[in-house]
């Protein structure tokens, strides 16, 4: 096993950057940046300034990703570039042996997921959407709750993304290729800081599978609204302001999904478990679990008793049921997003480091992305049932475990 996992970043942009700060504080006997790409040589030189600041040893340049992952001095590639773009270079980084990690977004079409699935079962290397929601410390609560059994049998799951980023519609704040997406399309446009962590928590690709959804789009005003407000004129933007998606799974469990970024509004990731026996919701803070939360009589109008369902802060459950990996974090929390940065790049380099499968797998990332392209068509077809393809291949049937070990998103690894 290699003691050092030398990356090569492909992408230099503000999230480029920001996984890089996170990265300069891994040891670098362990984890090292050798080569980095942009097409903007102002993005290098500004990286390379920063780097310096850090002492951190110069990387390899290259304006051409293509020479950087047939390198020989890059073991895998991070790829933070646009939505249009990631997927394609993901494909050419395994055509050379190298693990892929890919950012966030949902997918333009079915084929180019095909073809991410097929690059990576042709190589034997991972491509790993680096979702590091799935690493948030209430997701992973969750995990560790329902893996215990402690949610029962599971019914059904609420996620999402809501967050007024209408600013993107300013030229200066440029947005680029996100907001043009949101001029052309509409619908599901970003679903894996929601999906990720649900999808987990319910086996999909591993005991059960998403078969069909359905999307509905309200009428679009927020991002016409704040661009008028910002002196841009008159834009039409397509993207309803909330976007609702359903969605069934094989066995038996619903998911809702909400993507508003258009309106004003608090952040939140709409994150819910529920099963027979408890639910937990992460914007209140709270569960309730038979056995462990409280509960009390109360009489109605009528004069006949009634048992009301008290929560439970979240807080109180860490002592006892924290994951395992946030055991081991949360007293010395470092790295981008409150964390969870880390915590995902180090599950990715440690499955380089060890050459084995990554926790995010190429069928979740064609699954979590299809989404995207699967609610547009239910929504141009009046909110009509969409069926999704099945990325494994039936390999979904087998309840499995893609990478076993502490950075598993699939069961909880004590000790």
């Amino acid at each position: 096993m290699k003691k050092l996992v030398k990356l090569g970043m492909i992408g230099l942009g503000p999230r480029g950057e920001t996984l890089l700060a996170t990265l300069y504080e891994f040891p670098r006997e362990e984890v090292l940046v050798t080569a980095i790409c942009d097409i903007n040589q102002e993005k290098i030189d500004r990286i390379l300034k920063i780097m310096e600041e850090h002492n951190y040893p110069k990387p390899m340049v290259f304006h051409d990703y293509r020479e950087l992952v047939a390198h020989d001095e890059v073991d895998a590639v991070l790829i933070p570039t646009s939505w249009n773009s990631h997927l394609k270079i993901a494909e050419e980084a395994m055509s050379h042996g190298k693990y892929a990690g890919i950012e966030v977004g949902g997918a333009s079409s079915l084929d180019e997921l095909w073809r991410l699935v097929r690059a990576a079962e042709s190589t034997g290397v991972s491509c790993m959407m680096l979702e590091n929601c799935c690493y948030g410390r209430n997701e992973l609560l969750a995990l560790n709750l329902a893996r215990k059994g402690l949610f029962g049998e599971l019914i059904h799951c609420s996620c999402g993304y809501e967050h007024d980023i209408s600013e993107m519609c300013r030229p200066e704040k440029n947005h680029g290729i996100r907001e043009m997406h949101n001029r052309r399309r509409n619908g599901e446009l970003y679903p894996t800081h929601g999906i990720g962590p649900v999808a987990k928590i319910l086996r999909i690709n591993r005991g059960n599978r998403f078969l069909t959804l359905t999307s509905t789009a309200s009428k679009s005003r927020g991002f016409a609204r704040e661009a008028e407000r910002s002196g841009c004129g008159r834009i039409v933007y397509n993207q309803g302001d909330v976007v609702t998606t359903v969605i069934r799974c094989a066995n038996g469990e619903t998911i809702t999904m909400t993507h508003c970024i258009s309106l004003p509004r608090p952040y939140s990731r709409d994150f819910k478990v529920q099963g027979t026996k408890g639910i937990l919701m992460e914007d209140t803070k709270a569960a309730h679990i038979e056995g462990i939360s409280p509960t009390r009589e109360e009489i109605d109008v009528a004069g006949n008793p009634y048992v009301v369902h008290d929560w439970t802060p979240l807080a109180d459950l860490y002592e006892e049921y924290d994951h395992p990996v946030w055991k081991g974090f949360r007293e010395n929390v470092t790295g981008g997003h409150g964390g969870i940065d880390t915590l995902v790049l180090k599950a990715f380099t440690d499955c380089v480091r060890r050459h084995v499968p990554t926790p995010i797998d190429v069928y979740d990332c064609a699954a979590w992305m299809a989404i995207t392209c699967l609610s547009e068509e239910s929504i141009a077809m009046g909110s009509a049932p969409v069926a999704f393809p099945d990325f494994t291949d039936g390999k979904w049937i087998e309840e499995s475990d893609c990478c076993p070990g502490p950075w598993s998103l699939d069961e909880v690894y004590e000790g």
